[in-house]
């Protein structure tokens, strides 16, 4: 379904020597400077964020009616409204620092009202409850993965050359808990944790509820594919979709926190060369997603203990992302200001 291209490493000692020339002690940027390599191998010679464009999937999650979040599903809905009406942290962040944002619906339980503007790219009215039964069929897992794609391709033909992705949806820690254990072979007590921040009884339940689904569809998860269908979440669904489909076009993804790195994980089991477009944004509160990210042997431009989702950590490392591009493609070489080099 997707045919995406290796990264080519055959410029990278000339990127490295562009690197070391500037005027500045060779290293002396930091994690600014791999990052910049990173940028000039996916966007050229001259790299610049063009038009950067955050998308928010929203979804609700089956399992939610068991009572897994300090939140009823019904929240789900009201902040897509508050993300509508301009209201929420993920709406700041990116008018402050100038993302275009768009919200889409990947399956709640009712769909918004037209007027709100919100993406109508529904899978369902919210998965079934994993615990129970599938979250979805392969079909839908199917279409979700094209219409991130497809909305991945809409803001590129915008001219958008990088994309961050948030969620919205009541469950979702649960169902990405489920997902990381089946596809990394750990127990569900290594990939729970405490979401929004659930108390020690909710969190026992939380735990028990994704050990019940692991087992019930145990048979079953056989592929990433699969493990999306029987655990997913139709938002997780749809971003793995749009980081596949990003890199397709050959540009960068900005991955926010435990949600989104979840989809990151079943977007590089299913295309190993996936890995190379993405870029971690922040390390999350959530306790398990340091165990995907050194399994993903990823470093996080920030850590800054949030645990919002929405998008926010990746919504905030723009910044990071346009001086890296910018230093490499502006900052002046030795030769060009006329000083001698002396970095051994």
């Amino acid at each position: 379904m997707f045919d995406i291209s290796p990264v080519s490493r055959e410029r990278d000692e000339q990127i490295q020597a562009r690197i070391d020339d500037k005027t500045k002690p060779r290293g002396a940027l930091g994690a600014l400077e791999p990052l910049a390599a990173h940028l000039a191998r996916l966007l050229g010679d001259s790299p610049e964020i063009k038009r950067p464009a955050m998308l928010v999937f929203a979804a609700d999650h089956g399992i939610a009616s068991a009572g897994v979040s300090i939140a009823p599903p019904e929240v789900t809905a009201q902040m897509v409204a508050n993300f509508a009406s301009g209201g929420a942290a993920i709406n700041v962040f990116c008018r402050q620092l100038g993302w275009q944002l768009e919200i889409i619906d990947a399956g709640m339980l009712s769909a918004p009202p037209g007027e709100m503007g919100v993406t109508d790219c529904r899978l369902g009215a919210g998965t079934g409850p994993i615990h129970k039964r599938a979250a979805m069929t392969l079909g839908q897992v199917e279409h979700g993965l094209a219409f991130g794609r497809e909305r991945v391709r809409a803001h590129h033909a915008e001219g958008t050359n990088l994309i961050a992705l948030g969620e919205m949806g009541i469950g979702n820690t649960s169902s990405a808990a489920a997902v990381m254990a089946a596809l990394m072979g750990l127990e569900a007590k290594d990939c729970v944790g405490r979401g929004t921040g659930v108390d020690a009884a909710t969190l026992k339940r939380k735990q028990m509820l994704v050990e019940q689904a692991l087992l019930l569809h145990l048979d079953m998860l056989t592929s990433p594919e699969s493990i999306l269908a029987c655990v997913g979440g139709f938002e997780i669904v749809e971003m793995t979709g749009a980081m596949l489909g990003a890199a397709e076009l050959g540009i960068p993804v900005l991955v926010d926190g435990f949600i989104a790195t979840t989809a990151a994980l079943a977007a590089v089991n299913m295309f190993p060369q996936s890995r190379e477009y993405l870029i971690f944004a922040h390390r999350s509160a959530e306790r398990a997603h340091g165990l995907i990210l050194a399994h993903l042997e990823a470093e996080p431009l920030l850590s800054l203990d949030m645990r919002l989702g929405e998008g926010t950590g990746a919504a905030l490392a723009l910044p990071l992302v346009q001086a890296a591009a910018n230093f490499y493609r502006e900052m002046a070489s030795f030769s060009d200001a006329g000083i001698t080099d002396v970095t051994p």
